[in-house]
């Protein structure tokens, strides 16, 4: 009955997740009367689906000004708070099979590449190998489908972890934890150091662990700490004693040792971040993004100095691992404004936008020369330890398959974790209905 009502749930917040979508494009066509037609004066507009943050309203408005009535950019917000990135995924597949031509650009997480290249531009032909090689080479890398170049990145993501300095402080030994800490702790000191922090009171871990990509971020992580990889060709593998182990320690992070609380199986990102905050959390799984978080939803100041950063833990004996993640353009196949499109994401990729973007949205740039500016590097020494993690940086599978078999095997850890399915079920499930191509209900 239970998972009767949860699927029910989730099916009226589908509907109102697509119809909410469909609401925010009328309004755009009523609030801006004819913008949807070619303008006589030549003027084209460009429908850029997004969440659309104060770096993205900075971006756009300098854009239009520079291209005053040649170009104008009408953003289409879809924000992190009100849609999940699965959400997203799905009301954006939902609106492109439609064959509309309503919509000329939008984001997509980078693991969607593969499953959105059907109905988008491939952009090999606007884009020159110099303006290619500008670009990090891992940010690219993750926009080819079957060796196609079919998007460009906006930004770039990184696992890390963060941790409460305050409390740790307090430990007599705090530097040796922290000299640990940066050069990748192992999860089996990572729980001998939760257990001695027991007596503090406070919550150890918090971990994203809604059935949802987050958890899935956390899973393969493990996975490749053992070297071990989710597809073979292109088949889902759970059935190895790398996964069990890997979903072994997410469940006894919660029940086990009992240093996760039990409520993190319905947080996504933002509810981690807030109960880090606000329960006085000793660590938590995020991204860099975190603290443009604080300032925006908590207080308007810096707080580096309290919530500092490491790497994700790795198994001993296996390699570190966090997982590489970011948003990357795509160009609807129907866009009527293919040139004006590709000059606007030129634009985005600018110096100075990408400059930008991490300064007011804490968003990770693509260009290379960024990394290069020993100014802007001194400015933001965090930098730093961001390019030292990319070098243990790893990526969920680059195929379409993946994003439809994340939604399934996501769903099985969050009821292994919640420990309504045993880790060896949950697995084997996960498995057969990945592969056997069974229609799934969550």
């Amino acid at each position: 009955m239970l998972e009767f009502r949860k699927s029910i749930k989730t099916f009226y917040l589908s509907i109102t997740a697509i119809t909410t979508l469909v609401i925010i494009v009328f309004i755009v066509m009523y609030l801006y009367g004819d913008y949807f037609k070619i303008e006589h004066s030549g003027l084209k507009r460009i429908y850029f689906v997004d969440n659309i943050s104060e770096s993205h309203k900075l971006a756009i408005d300098s854009f239009n000004k520079l291209n005053k009535g040649r170009i104008e950019v009408v953003p289409i917000d879809l924000p992190f708070e009100k849609f999940s990135t699965n959400e997203r995924k799905e009301l954006l597949i939902r609106y492109l099979r439609s064959g509309s031509d309503k919509i000329d650009l939008f984001s997509v997480d980078q693991i969607w590449v593969p499953r959105f290249a059907k109905w988008t531009e491939p952009l090999g032909k606007y884009f020159t190998d110099s303006q290619k090689k500008q670009i990090l080479d891992e940010a690219m890398a993750t926009c080819y489908s079957e060796g196609e170049l079919v998007a460009m990145p906006l930004y770039f993501d990184i696992g890390i972890l963060y941790y409460n300095s305050k409390i740790l402080k307090k430990l007599p030994d705090y530097e040796k934890i922290k000299n640990e800490l940066d050069n990748f702790i192992t999860w089996e000191k990572f729980i001998a150091l939760g257990q001695k922090l027991k007596s503090s009171g406070n919550p150890f871990y918090v971990f994203p662990s809604d059935d949802y990509e987050g958890l899935m971020c956390s899973f393969v992580e493990m996975l490749e700490s053992e070297n071990e990889k989710l597809f073979v060709s292109d088949t889902v593998r759970l059935n190895t004693k790398g996964a069990e182990k890997a979903l072994q320690l997410l469940v006894d992070l919660v029940n086990r040792y009992r240093l996760s609380p039990r409520q993190i199986t319905d947080f996504r990102e933002y509810e981690s971040y807030s109960h880090f905050v606000n329960n006085q959390d000793i660590f938590m799984r995020g991204w860099p993004g975190f603290y443009k978080w604080y300032k925006n939803n908590i207080e308007d100041k810096d707080v580096s100095g309290i919530y500092k950063t490491a790497p994700i833990p790795h198994f001993q004996n296996g390699r570190p691992a966090s997982i590489i993640g970011g948003w990357n353009l795509m160009m609807s196949r129907n866009s009527t404004k293919k040139n004006e499109v590709v000059e606007f994401i030129k634009f985005l990729q600018s110096y100075e936008v990408q400059r930008s973007f991490y300064e007011i949205g804490g968003n990770l740039p693509v260009l290379r020369s960024i990394y290069s500016d020993s100014t802007f590097m001194n400015k933001y020494p965090e930098l730093k330890f961001y390019t030292k993690v990319f070098n243990s940086g790893v990526h969920r599978p680059f195929s379409e398959k993946y994003t439809k078999c994340s939604d399934i095997i996501a769903s099985y850890l969050n009821l292994a974790i919640q420990k309504k399915i045993s880790i060896k079920k949950a697995l084997s499930e996960a498995q057969r209905i990945s592969n056997s191509g069974d229609f799934f209900i969550k």
